[in-house]
């Protein structure tokens, strides 16, 4: 089974060295946006209110054959006291 490398960019890349296996693209796909959902949840907390968390799937070979983005925008809708 073909072994897919998913890769965060998140202010900086955060390179997988170790991978998955995916039996299809569609197994990559949802490998890539599942991952998204915990990345933000880690980090949003951080860093602020206003967010892009990006995940970049990659081959075997190193080619990049599919990405995903996760945006996160917070506002507060009065003064903060």
């Amino acid at each position: 089974m073909p072994r897919y490398f998913f890769d965060v960019v998140d202010g900086g890349p955060h390179r997988d060295d170790t991978g998955s296996e995916c039996a299809t693209l569609d197994e990559v796909r949802d490998a890539a946006i599942q991952v998204l959902p915990d990345i933000a949840r880690e980090q949003i907390r951080a860093d602020g209110d206003r967010r892009f968390f990006t995940v970049v799937a990659r081959d075997e070979e190193g080619r990049a054959i599919y990405t995903a983005t996760l945006g996160f925008a917070g506002l507060w809708l009065h003064e903060r006291p």
